[in-house]
């Protein structure tokens, strides 16, 4: 406390309630192809609806990556995921011949080099990289006269009722600035019909008119999305407040083409009332200029540059009366690709995932993995953070249409990764419904079992077993790519490789808990592993406060009293046999005290799960006592 120079009360107070956290131990990490979604940035997920809706569906392309962290999900709801793309996939733009190849990875790119309109892509651009924002239409209001209006021209011909199709109605004045293909036109006292097309003396509708036009009379015209907004744009109150006028649009987004919804014109977005204005505000002072709601808070499109009719669209709003433009932009996105993705692509995704300091994570997924993406996972992330397990599978190859050699072949690509008490190897595929595409999958079983740790770790703790018929049985299997038998489960296990299998009755079940450490230690045992990263992760947090205190008696009695309970209660909850915790001046000896350090020695006897159940079943003769033989065999 500070020194007083006069007299006074300095009341001051010492907090002596820090005990170790919870830490996290399920949360998920996964890096996959999708067909849609920011790539190369972290985005968590809690189910499959929301994968699906932030990421696409799964297509031929993509449905192990997309089933890989479903089926994560399927046992827990915490999942940071990541999509890998080829830098040489595309965006879907509304100019189709760029000044460049257009990739727009995620929202940092686009906020770095495309924000302000600097971009050559046209008005718009797909959210994200791929084929799926070829499917994407946007349509532009952008004034009053645009949404709807009285045409000053008449009809002229006569048009029978009974016609079908495409139907030429002529004017006597010029159509082609006033009426636009997909405006909806009202001729005498027919309904709204569609314009197919128009040119300077007639209108083409899509279809035939219900009422005969036997002279002229006044045609009626309305935007092609009229009704899907409850009045024509204006003025904002902003605008107003400022002397400006006509500030105001309509922008509506579509699957064109249906590939998104499987519906055609199905609308995805649509966006009421925004401004041209830079620096118009609503009522809650948020903006309400369109390029920047559309950067907030639209999945599908980004802004791209104004409608080049609106010379003032930008400009701030104060004594600004913007262009009242006449006709409506309908602008179908195309150029949008995705090529195939290599390790490399998945190396970068994973690399967002290094440092521990960043990103809390504790299982890693690899999916559909080779093993240069494995070994990476494994040694650059794994092994570098020492926070987390990684989760990996043998090849599609090694088990499926691999009759006979599958125990050999997954043992062989096990030998390609390395020794490490983080990770874990599963030994095969299952075959899984694909609802999105009415079909079967052969699928990855990682994270599956990157599942399986996350349920141990929400009925028991992550120092149990997730392996065995109570807590080791794997969710949605049709059936596995091979059922190893006894002798093939031998081989896997004793090489480090865990087997799954199928028992008549009992369901599939992950029948092995060894991590791929090659060394004899109670550390090729995920359990064991699991234990001690979170007794390392939780008392290095709470240790953390203790630096640049005085290495004395009181903080070595203070780590005490904060590391004991903490691991007297894991003792209790069965994840030790035994501790002890050492902080005194025999281990903090006055060098370590000179050096500016402090050490604190934990020893810790780890709970063992049982792998192996040894019945001995003795036959004994009536007139033996048991006393007499009981430990004889």
């Amino acid at each position: 406390m500070s020194f007083q120079l006069s007299a006074g009360v300095n009341v001051t107070e010492v907090d002596l309630t820090t005990v170790v956290p919870t830490v996290s131990t399920s949360a998920g990490a996964h890096v996959g192809q999708f067909t849609w979604g920011p790539v190369e940035t972290r985005f968590l997920v809690d189910t499959e609806v929301k994968l699906a809706d932030r990421f696409g569906k799964p297509d031929s392309n993509t449905f192990t990556s997309f089933f890989s962290a479903a089926n994560f999900l399927a046992y827990g709801n915490q999942l940071r995921n990541t999509r890998a793309a080829n830098s040489a996939s595309k965006n879907a733009v509304a100019n189709t011949a760029p000044a460049a190849p257009l990739l727009i990875k995620n929202e940092d790119v686009y906020e770095l080099n495309y924000y302000t309109g600097q971009g050559d892509f046209g008005s718009f651009a797909a959210r994200y990289p791929g084929a799926l924002g070829n499917n994407l239409k946007v349509a532009v209001c952008g004034s009053a006269n645009v949404f709807s209006s009285n045409a000053t021209l008449q009809a002229s011909a006569t048009a029978n009722s009974t016609l079908v199709g495409a139907l030429t109605v002529n004017t006597t004045g010029n159509t082609a600035p006033y009426v636009r293909p997909g405006d909806y036109v009202k001729i005498a006292t027919n309904p709204y019909l569609q314009v197919a097309s128009a040119n300077a003396t007639a209108i083409i509708l899509a279809s035939a008119l219900t009422v005969a036009v036997t002279g002229p009379g006044m045609i009626l015209r309305k935007w092609e999305y009229a009704d899907q907004f409850d009045s024509a744009p204006g003025t904002s109150s902003y605008a107003a407040g400022k002397s400006g006028a006509n500030d105001e649009l309509h922008i509506i987004v579509l699957d064109e083409n249906g590939g998104i919804t499987l519906t055609p014109g199905t609308v995805l977005e649509k966006y009421p009332f925004l401004s041209k204005g830079i620096d118009a505000k609503s009522n809650d002072g948020s903006s309400i200029y369109y390029p920047v709601v559309l950067f907030g808070q639209s999945k599908w499109v980004y802004f791209g540059d104004h409608d080049p009719l609106g010379t003032n669209w930008g400009s701030t709003v104060t004594g600004t009366t913007y262009t009242d433009v006449t006709v409506a932009q309908r602008l179908s996105l195309a150029g949008g690709s995705d090529q195939s993705v290599t390790s490399g692509d998945f190396l970068r995704g994973w690399d967002l995932y290094i440092n521990g300091d960043v990103v809390d994570v504790s299982l890693l997924i690899a999916g559909e993995a080779d093993a240069t993406v494995s070994t990476y996972i494994i040694n650059s992330l794994a092994e570098t953070r020492r926070d987390c397990v990684a989760f990996v599978s043998p090849s599609r190859a090694s088990c499926v249409n691999n009759v006979g050699l599958e125990a050999d072949t997954v043992v062989t690509y096990r030998n390609t990764l390395p020794s490490s008490s983080y990770a874990f190897m599963d030994s095969n595929w299952k075959y899984q419904y694909d609802k999105y595409a009415d079909t079967y999958r052969y699928l990855p079983l990682n994270g599956d079992i990157a599942g399986l740790c996350v349920r141990t770790d929400t009925t028991r703790d992550p120092w149990f077993s997730p392996a065995g018929f109570d807590r080791g049985q794997i969710k949605n299997v049709v059936k596995l790519a091979w059922n190893p038998s006894k002798t093939d489960r031998d081989t896997l296990y004793k090489n480090g490789v865990n087997p799954v299998a199928t028992f008549p009755g009992d369901g599939t079940v992950l029948y092995g808990d060894k991590t791929l450490l090659s060394k004899p230690s109670a550390f090729d045992r995920i359990n064991v592993r699991r234990l001690f990263i979170v007794l390392e992760k939780a008392i290095a947090r709470a240790s953390k406060f203790s630096l640049f205190e005085f290495n004395d008696e009181f903080t070595r009695a203070a780590f005490l009293a904060l590391v004991n309970p903490f691991l007297r209660d894991v003792q209790g909850r069965r994840g030790i046999f035994d501790y002890r915790v050492v902080a005194d001046e025999t281990n903090n000896t006055p060098e370590v005290i000179d050096s500016n350090r402090f050490v604190g020695d934990i020893y810790v006897k780890p709970a063992r799960s049982i792998n192996y159940i040894q019945l001995n079943f003795v036959a004994v003769r009536t007139g033996v006592s048991f006393d007499e033989i009981v430990g004889k065999f």
